[in-house]
């Protein structure tokens, strides 16, 4: 069983930067690897949406059109961890942040942009990108 906590979320002007963290815990030895990890987000009143992913290999990664050219996700599977560094930030970005694991899937895919396909969810972040 892996959990996953989310990390780096706060307040930031438009055009400002920020960087989530996401860190797997518990029977993470040999199993991170495992996982093509994807990030979304929900803001309020509206439905969780695929920001992006990257596959388990680290090499590939997949973004919304709405983010491409500012998100960058990046895992470090020696840290069972994986990053979405955020820059060009705009008001339309605020959100609850997630992180999510799917099993599974080819070592080098990353296109899974159904939130129903993850296995495993983090407890979510905040950006608010203020105008």
């Amino acid at each position: 069983q892996l959990q996953f906590v989310e990390s780096g979320g706060g307040l930031v002007q438009a055009g400002g930067s920020l960087t989530l963290s996401c860190a797997a815990s518990g029977s993470t030895f040999t199993t991170f690897t495992r996982y093509t990890m994807g990030w979304f987000r929900q803001a309020p009143g509206k439905e969780r949406e695929f920001v992006g992913a990257i596959s388990r290999s680290g090499v590939n990664t997949d973004y919304a059109d709405s983010v491409k050219g500012r998100f960058t996700i990046s895992r470090d599977n020696a840290k069972n961890t994986v990053h979405l560094q955020m820059i060009n930030l705009k008001p339309d970005d605020t959100a609850v942040y997630y992180c999510a694991a799917k099993a599974g899937t080819y070592y080098s895919s990353s296109y899974y942009p159904s939130p129903g396909g993850y296995d495993y969810w983090g407890q979510g972040t905040q950006v608010t990108v203020s105008s």
